[in-house]
């Protein structure tokens, strides 16, 4: 039976432990240094809580040390290492293979990270060889190169299929480092991929003026999860470390329904990797909570529209300006607008604007001044306040199934245990008490009574075989054995679905020469590389800022998108074009052979 995996972010301990009461199997989340997410840390203390709440459901949590480490920082790293092994984290989450050396012995499992760019069998065949027991696959790839990179490792594949994408090839992008001097690579990107350029040709044409032009929509495969399963993904990933705790619980719980709809699809082939049924709660809706408009990527191996334009759900189109803001003209019965709320809208230059509502008071918008705004302007909004409220309002519940068997003889109650993890409680007392005089109704009191819950648990009582007098026992008393089966139970640990773990294959060889690109920034990596064959190591970009470096390689092509490939128009030619950002100027190279675009300096 192949296992399943929905893997929720966490910016905090608190997040981590709401997105498991919403259905997630595990959680990945940053200690305090050497995470892609500088901004997401947390304390030791923080991450062991998170640890010890998801291992009550059997759900996992994942580390990420996936930072490039520098020879000054090696020792800090494996001091880092050793305290989340001691933490009760499940596995770690690398970029580094010096990391593999200082997790060595601590019992954790070694996942590679989407910075290491896989997307191709070769590479993971190497990847895997290092010791990874799990690769974290580059996005920009289809579920056909999913497959072949399935059939060429062992390890298990996990992809990302819900978030905030890179233009670039995750691990690979150092225009953040060029512009700004902070490295992705170090947990400090700057995001210059957000940001507004103008497009011009060799001739200095402006095409294009203060566009986001590297922007891209957010992933969105919700309705890929059973070709991604088939395809032998067997973690589901989303994005969002920086995301707020109403996302997380909004995109995981509609993820974990998706799930739990599959598993129940296929019988005996799928099941979930931790346990506890999530039930009640808000109605998740992807559309509601912030997002760049969606796409499928490459998914199919073919181009969809990539480039962000905004997003959200069309809610009509603005009729008037006031003094103050805008009214309206719904598109539909059913819309209405809150306090809070967030809109984005196409300007007449194709770049996407986004901006809040102060109030909103029926279809009257209070909101600053937007540029580009006017009557006639589609309306999307991308952010529901009134959505998050009610959802906040409506928490859902995650219990573990426990049937009980109990059985009355002699004074003597007996009840077993067993929870869907498979733990046993055995619970047995002499009842000093007379007999009860309408048994029937004593023993309706009992079935009701047992087949309550006692967070994290849900009772379901599956006989109840009575004997002789039936004792009169009073409701505090049911409800007291009930309570000493959840203690009982919780004195047990869970155990967890295992994790594929792995072991170096030194005759692997390396590639004999790697490049900046290979992120190689300390002794123990070149150590490594250099065992397995690799007479040439370049220092990673963060320490050589080489010159004319090619800062970013990306599946996505600024041509296509506007419409200005050569395969889109016959007579085209692929040639340069440039981006500039206040003084700064970008070259853009378009490789057709291989479909790709670069940046560079």
């Amino acid at each position: 039976m192949k296992t399943l995996e929905l893997l929720s972010p966490a910016r905090t301990a608190d997040i981590g432990i709401a997105a498991i009461d919403c259905g997630a199997d595990a959680v990945y989340i940053a200690g305090p240094s050497f995470g892609a997410r500088q901004a997401a840390g947390n304390s030791i203390e923080d991450i062991a809580r998170l640890c010890r709440y998801a291992h009550r459901f059997g759900a996992r949590i994942y580390a990420t040390v996936n930072t490039i480490l520098y020879d000054d920082e090696l020792s800090s790293a494996e001091a880092l290492v050793k305290d989340l092994g001691a933490a009760g984290v499940d596995a770690l989450i690398v970029q580094d293979p010096a990391v593999l050396k200082l997790a060595e012995g601590l019992g954790m499992a070694l996942h590679a990270s989407t910075q290491c760019a896989v997307r191709t069998p070769e590479k993971a065949k190497f990847t895997e060889s290092l010791g990874y027991g799990r690769i974290v696959l580059e996005r920009q790839i289809s579920i056909e190169d999913i497959k072949a990179i399935r059939d060429a490792v062992d390890a298990e594949i996990e992809f990302f299929v819900h978030g905030a994408l890179c233009v670039s090839y995750s691990g690979q992008c150092y225009l953040s480092e060029y512009l700004t001097g902070r490295s992705a690579n170090r947990g400090e990107c700057a995001q210059a991929c957000r940001s507004l350029y103008n497009l011009e040709d060799a001739n200095g044409r402006v095409i294009m003026k203060n566009t986001p032009l590297l922007s891209l929509r957010d992933l969105k495969l919700y309705g890929k999860l059973e070709e991604l399963a088939g395809a032998g993904v067997c973690s589901f990933k989303i994005e969002g470390r920086l995301k707020g705790v109403n996302y997380v619980r909004n995109v995981v719980k509609a993820y974990s329904e998706a799930l739990d709809a599959l598993v129940e699809k296929h019988p005996g082939e799928y099941r979930r990797s931790s346990f506890g049924r999530v039930t009640g709660g808000f109605v998740p809706d992807l559309d509601k909570t912030f997002n760049r408009g969606y796409t499928e990527l490459f998914a199919d191996g073919t181009r969809c529209s990539w480039r962000s334009t905004g997003g959200g759900e069309f809610i009509g189109i603005v009729k008037t300006m006031t003094r103050s803001g805008f009214i309206l003209e719904p598109a539909a019965r059913g819309i209405s607008l809150s306090n809070g709320d967030g809109f984005t809208f196409t300007a007449k230059d194709g770049s996407s604007v986004g901006f809040r509502a102060d109030e909103a008071e029926g279809f009257s918008v209070k909101c600053k001044n937007v540029q580009g705004l006017a009557p006639g302007v589609k309306l999307y909004r991308n952010l529901s306040a009134a959505f998050e409220k009610a959802a906040e309002a409506s928490l859902p519940v995650r219990l573990i199934e426990v049937a009980l068997n109990v059985s009355i003889a002699d004074g003597v109650i007996s009840i077993e245990a067993v929870s869907e993890d498979g733990r046993h409680v055995s619970v047995r007392e002499r009842v000093n008490a007379e007999a009860a005089l309408k048994p029937s109704l004593m023993l309706e009191s009992m079935r009701n009574q047992l087949s309550k819950r006692s967070t994290p648990y849900s009772f379901r009582l599956e006989s109840l075989d009575a004997q002789g007098d039936i004792p009169f026992l009073t409701v505090s008393y049911i409800n007291g054995l009930r309570r000493s089966i959840a203690e009982e139970l919780e004195r047990i640990p869970v155990t967890a679905l295992p994790l594929r773990t792995a072991k170096a294959d030194p005759t692997v060889k390396a590639p004999s020469e790697l490049t900046y690109k290979a992120n190689i920034a300390n002794r123990i990596d070149r150590e490594i590389y250099s065992s397995r064959g690799a007479s040439k190591l370049e220092d990673a970009y963060e320490i050589t800022h080489r010159i004319g470096a090619e800062l970013m390689r990306s599946k996505y092509c600024v041509r296509h998108e506007l419409g200005l490939c050569p395969k889109q128009k016959k007579g085209l030619k692929p040639d340069p074009l440039y981006l500039e950002n206040t003084g700064r100027r970008l070259t853009l190279r378009f490789h057709c052979a291989d479909c790709e675009m670069t940046v560079e300096a």
